[in-house]
């Protein structure tokens, strides 16, 4: 049976912000200890010990790896088919009335757009149409220039984005069956998360406004997601399961 979550982030900010929450608790272990003698050093030691195991968990180091030589083969291919378009552009220019239809009917202007823009689901359908366009119009283009080996690379970066594609949704489907298996293990982090919270609050509402933001679940999530901004600008990429 599933187990719902307690918490209202996504699984991989979960260890992030509770990442934050172990810095302040570390910085005020005073603090917390002169509360109770429960929030000392073991204490402190066994928050963060969840926290790593909930990281491997949610973005095992291994898979994160894998996860970006596939991102990384994905831009590489849509980067090598611009040229490709560019020539098939080119020798559709040539065949003039042979082939009565425009670059962007062909699907040559949406496809180098959609490369350029990373969008593998529009490249890939893109792609199709290039392909029925060029079977269509094969004798006309390659009497101006069009080789099977240009063709190929068409076909070619199709069946790849393919496969890299298919690649990247198992690995995240696989783990996020992994982690909903072990979903009580998440939700025992956050309740830790809680606690911590809870007493940072009867610490510091009353005496240390600056403080008591670092207790805050809100104003830590709004942490978490301005220092993830820059990092999810240079990595992510259009790849619709």
């Amino acid at each position: 049976m599933n187990m719902n979550r307690s918490f209202g982030c996504k699984n991989e900010e979960l260890p992030v912000v509770c990442g934050f929450g172990a810095t302040s608790l570390a910085r005020d272990l005073g603090d917390f200890t002169a509360y109770s003698p429960l929030f000392d050093a073991t204490y402190l030691t066994a928050f963060k010990t969840k926290i790593d195991a909930v990281a491997e968990l949610v973005q095992p180091r291994s898979e994160t790896v894998e996860l970006k030589v596939i991102t990384e083969r994905i831009y590489q291919t849509l980067d090598g088919l611009i040229a490709p378009i560019n020539h098939l552009s080119g020798y559709l220019d040539l065949t003039g009335n042979e082939a009565p239809v425009s670059s962007d009917d062909f699907g040559l202007v949406q496809l180098r757009k959609s490369a350029r823009s990373r969008d593998v689901e529009s490249v890939l359908m893109l792609l199709h149409t290039v392909g029925v366009n060029i079977g269509k119009y094969k004798t006309a283009l390659m009497a101006k220039g069009l080789t099977e080996e240009l063709i190929a690379k068409f076909t070619d970066a199709g069946k790849l984005l393919a496969e890299d594609k298919n690649k990247r949704y198992a690995l995240v489907s696989n783990r996020a069956a992994i982690v909903q298996k072990n979903q009580g293990q998440l939700n025992d982090l956050y309740d830790q998360l809680t606690e911590v919270c809870r007493i940072g609050k009867i610490l510091y509402k009353q005496t240390d406004n600056a403080k008591l933001k670092d207790y805050t679940f809100a104003k830590m999530m709004t942490q978490v997601r301005v220092s993830a901004r820059p990092v999810a600008a240079k990595t992510e990429v259009a790849v619709n399961p």
